[in-house]
């Protein structure tokens, strides 16, 4: 009985994907015949190994563009260090936060309320839905993919059946709906996006985070579960959020004592909302104390005494 081809060997030779982890985002190059190009950056503290993944990868060719599917810091946050490196690089951005880069506003950009870090960059050119752009010498539609973050986009080739997902589908789930944090209503976003992927079809996708996959309809119905779960219980995705950004900064710090675990926490806007909105009934030192041991039952992190480390 014939295998199936693995998913790597269903994309065209001209994208590279550089599968990063959880902390920063996956890399696509594109190495086309007169143009490179780069979709999303990483995080800023990996930044100089993204810039030494691409050099290798380019082979002594210059980097052309940058394109990011959206501004979570885990996938622009290496825009600063490629545009050191490459100080011709174009770089391209959905529109919806254009001002609030130009403005350099760290707290409209999402950095502030995550307690996350983003050097700054400059946006020289607009990533617009409905556009198509040249990548790898050839045509990637641009489409709006509202829910985890408003602005961001997720690109598609037709000819090849290729999709670069972003944080809106991976091969099991989606990212935390940020919008929701808010209080503003975005899962039927998340729905209506998950419904402009299934349409596509794509033969394989390239996910924000976690391997290229080519089950995108099973994919697809695991993200749907798992969607309407948050609907009918919203406090499931506030939890599931205050571990995903707690374990997020402990993969940047690899161990934190607890005592300033707590102290960055109280200054990070989204667990103060996140405890506000859901968690009031708990004092919130004993709301993060439990966040930490939900993360150590579930082999994320490591408690030694007053010590939590990365695990």
């Amino acid at each position: 009985m014939p295998h199936s081809p693995a998913p790597h060997d269903l994309l065209p030779p001209e994208i590279t994907v550089l599968e990063r982890g959880w902390l920063s985002a996956n890399n696509i190059l594109f190495i086309g015949q007169h143009d490179t190009a780069l979709v999303d950056t990483g995080y800023c503290s990996h930044a100089d190994q993204t810039v030494a993944l691409v050099q290798d990868a380019l082979a002594g060719r210059a980097l052309d563009r940058v394109l990011n599917t959206h501004l979570h810091s885990d996938h622009c946050g290496g825009n600063a260090a490629l545009q050191k490196a490459w100080p011709r690089v174009l770089t391209a951005i959905p529109p919806g936060q254009a001002r609030h880069v130009r403005q350099w506003n760290a707290y409209a950009l999402s950095y502030t309320p995550t307690g996350q870090d983003c050097p700054q960059f400059r946006a020289d050119t607009l990533l617009e839905p409905g556009s198509c752009v040249l990548l790898g010498d050839k045509p990637w539609h641009v489409h709006a993919a509202p829910g985890h973050d408003p602005h961001s986009v997720v690109l598609f080739n037709a000819q090849d059946g290729v999709l670069i997902s972003a944080d809106a589908l991976w091969e099991n789930g989606f990212g935390v709906v940020f919008p929701e944090l808010e209080g503003d209503s975005a899962f039927a976003e998340v729905s209506a996006t998950l419904d402009v992927i299934e349409s596509l079809a794509p033969k394989v996708v390239i996910p924000g985070h976690g391997p290229v996959f080519a089950d995108a309809p099973r994919a697809i119905e695991g993200a749907r579960r798992r969607l309407d779960g948050f609907v009918r219980n919203p406090q499931k995705h506030a939890l599931y959020a205050g571990k995903v950004l707690l374990k997020y900064k402990l993969l940047e710090w690899q161990q934190i004592s607890i005592p300033d675990l707590t102290a960055w926490a109280r200054a990070t806007p989204y667990f103060g909302m996140l405890h506000e909105r859901h968690f009031g009934d708990q004092a919130q030192g004993e709301w993060l104390q439990s966040l930490a041991e939900d993360l150590v039952r579930s082999g994320a992190a490591l408690r030694e005494g007053e010590m939590l480390h990365n695990a």
